[in-house]
């Protein structure tokens, strides 16, 4: 176990800001893509399409599996081990968080609930791969070199993994014009949340922040997501306390001070609270 959860930059990969690579035994052996590692984090994103094969990891604490044709993505920051790949053909692209436009982030970011692997038709992975298929030719005719090139290539880009935003909020939300006020809140908050977890502990801080009362914000949350804004919050810092725990020889005080509280002993009877169990305990059970 090591002091930190190792975070793996693209610059660990590639020259460019993204990466792209055909998942097939024949031309290579995938298990370099998503196993070897580790356990470990990324500062970019990864977006799988997979046409065939079966493919098992830990995100966060939570087996995803997804099997034959499927599309899944991975966020940056977020925990994860390979644990299977078989027979796995598909693509693989990693790109870093500046590249991806923000109408595409925000369908991953803004989600009020964890992001699952999508089955996909077999007209949409002929799309996929036409898409990913051309990129990569770009890429490995070094097109990168001009800007001219970097703008077409960024084109397929913005493509490929456009085509994975509305997939998956046409599955999972419906995006219209006419998107009630509190869903629009409640994703506002949760990015809110996810970002600033460390240092705004409280509903009231978010509320004053989207200029709303704490109690209408308590009262939009409960209704979209059945839980209280406070929930979330606790949420957020949870799962970098189990991360912390799990994967680092950080102490209890260490992680709490890491989290953003000054009092460790006030971090343990939260933990404790919220899991049912002290954070030593957990940290024991993941041995």
């Amino acid at each position: 176990m090591k002091q930190t959860i190792p975070t793996y930059d693209l610059s660990d990969i590639s020259k460019h800001r993204f990466h792209i690579k055909r998942m097939d035994q024949h031309t290579y052996d995938t298990e370099d893509i998503l196993k070897d590692k580790g356990i470990h984090r990324d500062s970019h994103y990864i977006f799988t399409c997979m046409e065939s094969g079966h493919v098992k990891m830990m995100v966060d604490f939570n087996i995803i599996e997804a099997k034959e044709s499927t599309i899944f993505c991975v966020l940056p920051g977020q925990v994860h081990q390979g644990l299977l790949m078989d027979q796995v053909n598909g693509w693989f692209i990693a790109i870093k968080s500046d590249l991806v436009p923000d109408s595409v982030r925000s369908v991953f970011e803004e989600f009020l609930e964890g992001i699952q692997p999508l089955t996909i038709d077999k007209n949409w992975v002929e799309k996929f791969n036409n898409t990913a298929t051309l990129l990569h030719s770009f890429y490995k005719e070094e097109t990168l070199a001009s800007k001219e090139g970097f703008m077409v290539i960024q084109s397929l880009l913005h493509s490929f993994i456009g085509m994975f935003a509305f997939k998956y909020s046409m599955e999972n939300y419906s995006q219209t014009v006419g998107e009630s006020r509190s869903l629009q809140l409640t994703r506002e908050f949760k990015i809110m949340v996810r970002q600033n977890y460390k240092t705004m502990k409280s509903p009231s801080e978010y509320a004053e922040k989207l200029n709303i009362s704490r109690g209408y914000l308590t009262e939009v949350i409960r209704e979209i997501t059945g839980n209280p804004a406070q929930h979330w919050i606790h949420q957020e810092i949870l799962i970098e306390a189990k991360r912390l725990l799990a994967f680092t020889h950080l102490t209890v005080k260490e992680i709490a001070y890491e989290l953003g509280y000054t009092e460790h002993a006030y971090f343990t009877r939260l933990f404790s609270k919220l899991e049912d169990q002290t954070p030593s305990a957990f940290r024991k059970s993941q041995a």
